[in-house]
């Protein structure tokens, strides 16, 4: 009972309240003066909808990197990368998927830089939003295009295009990209089941 009357007449007097500082809030903001990188080749970027099924890979011709264009190869039932007499060509089979997870191999490989096997069972993308490489700064809807002539000058054998060239490129009809690349050259395309 003293005791909570010496409270009181403290409380009373000023003695228990808390002293005022008054201070000035500093900010800090970050500002991100670059783009966030949008992912790696072969990702599928959005898991819903989309449709991935096994296949075989074509040994004779074979993909080269993830997230490039394929198609069946009706000799051996198995997918291949795009070839110079295929530029007539105006939709793709798939596109091969960069597998997650994948058992650790012998020599270690950048993150991104993974090269696809030759041969065997492969995932491919039948439908859906994927991330490729594209050469070129394709738009929102913009059209998609495949080489299909030999790699160099930083075209890649069954890589996306931004634009046509003739005689090298497949002008794709059953895809196109969801927006511009980012500082890698990685974009959003956007497939149909063909």
């Amino acid at each position: 009972m003293k005791k909570s009357l010496l409270l009181s007449a403290l409380a009373a007097v000023g003695l228990m309240s808390a002293p005022t500082i008054i201070t000035r809030a500093k900010t800090r903001d970050v500002a991100f003066p670059y783009r966030m990188g949008a992912g790696f080749a072969g990702d599928i970027n959005r898991t819903h909808p989309f449709d991935v099924v096994p296949g075989l890979m074509n040994a004779t011709n074979p993909a080269t990197r993830y997230g490039n264009a394929l198609l069946v190869d009706g000799a051996t039932s198995s997918y291949r990368t795009p070839l110079v007499g295929d530029v007539a060509v105006t939709t793709i089979h798939g596109i091969l998927v960069r597998p997650y997870p994948t058992q650790q191999s012998s020599t270690s490989q950048a993150l991104g830089s993974g090269v696809p096997p030759t041969s065997g069972i492969i995932d491919v993308f039948k439908a859906g939003l994927i991330m490729v490489n594209v050469v070129g700064s394709p738009l929102l809807r913009g059209a998609a295009f495949v080489w299909a002539a030999a790699s160099g000058g930083g075209h890649i054998q069954g890589g996306f295009e931004a634009a046509a060239t003739g005689g090298s490129t497949m002008a794709i009809t059953n895809a196109y990209f969801n927006g511009p690349p980012d500082a890698n050259g990685i974009a959003e395309l956007r497939l149909f089941d063909a």
